[in-house]
């Protein structure tokens, strides 16, 4: 017979285990980048006395290479949130421009996958709504892995793009928006008070491109917190107490961040910043034509090749924001 409390120890072990290979990993980085950082030393000494130009030419690789791991870990220092280890749960919401969103929104999934599998992260859709005539019209996907929130959490907000349609026949340039929302997995209990009377729970049939990941019976569940207007939305699990418990457990996470970054009490003010998913709300423009241009309005980082970018390229506006937001960290 199974002792009180025995799947809450071997869960905690093996979280205990988790930490200690990542921990050893860590150590491992910094040991291979102190050996890297060695190797040239010596070698420079080596190509001084022998004027050797093709070991210069090594060094000048080796030296490229440990600055990039150098920054690599730097960066990975500026993940000190609550909560930046976690998983993260992204969802896109296909805003003003129609048809022509709904195909950008699914151009954004398709870019924070590819981002996500070059990283080696692990993706499960929660949630998928197709557009009426093409793209996304929502979507909501987990993203799991290590400093998978603390890396995406660059993404929140407004992103938009401008380009000749492919659904106008005349061939003029459309604007077209999509809203980002980040949160982490939030496993653990959090203390965020929910009265059953704030909340509307309805159930719908699954859809979308989900494939056998989505489970196509009427057992997707979205709740809304009347008092802020938060909606969560679930139809990956397999059944609807499945689906309702991790609806639950992102709206707690979704409240929690919320009521932490507003540091106010009172229940009307708890949604916090409103902004539309439209124009002048935007953190990031990609721009196709009449030039090609991502442009990130808040770090001001731009990168001219935009299909990089689209198939998974973020790192220079994942690496600029952390950098930004630790020094107006600094600064207050």
């Amino acid at each position: 017979m199974e002792q009180p409390g025995f799947w809450d120890d071997i869960e905690h072990s093996q979280e205990v285990v988790k930490k200690v290979k990542n921990m050893k990993d860590e150590l491992a980085r910094f040991e291979a980048l102190e050996t890297t950082f060695e190797d040239i030393e010596t070698m420079i000494e080596i190509a001084e006395e022998e004027n050797d130009e093709e070991l210069t030419t090594e060094i000048g690789e080796l030296l490229s290479d440990f600055k990039e791991r150098f920054e690599e870990i730097k960066l990975d220092t500026l993940l000190s949130g609550e909560f930046d280890a976690n998983n993260a749960v992204l969802t896109l919401h296909a805003g003003a421009g129609g048809t022509e969103s709904c195909d950008w929104a699914g151009m954004l999934y398709r870019m924070y996958t590819r981002w996500a599998e070059k990283h080696g992260f692990d993706i499960e859709i929660l949630d998928y709504l197709d557009g009426d005539e093409a793209g996304i019209k929502s979507v909501t996907i987990q993203i799991n892995g290590e400093n998978a929130y603390g890396y995406l959490k660059s993404e929140k907000g407004v992103h938009r793009l401008v380009r000749i349609s492919p659904f106008n026949a005349a061939g003029k340039r459309q604007t077209s928006f999509v809203s980002c929302d980040i949160m982490p997995e939030i496993n653990e209990d959090i203390e965020v008070d929910i009265r059953d009377e704030d909340l509307r729970i309805d159930t719908y049939r699954s859809s979308g491109a989900g494939g056998q990941h989505i489970n196509k019976t009427s057992s997707a569940i979205r709740i809304t917190h009347l008092p802020t207007g938060v909606v969560v939305q679930c139809q990956n699990e397999r059944s609807q107490h499945q689906n309702k418990d991790k609806a639950m457990q992102m709206l707690k996470a979704k409240l929690y961040l919320i009521k932490q970054q507003e540091h106010l009490e009172r229940i009307s003010d708890i949604r916090g910043e409103v902004v539309d998913n439209g124009w002048g709300s935007q953190i990031r423009s990609y721009v196709m034509q009449p030039y090609t241009m991502v442009k990130d309005l808040r770090t001001g980082v731009e990168v001219s090749n935009v299909q990089g970018v689209l198939d998974g390229s973020l790192e220079p506006f994942i690496n600029a924001y952390l950098k930004w937001i630790n020094t107006s960290k600094e600064g207050e």
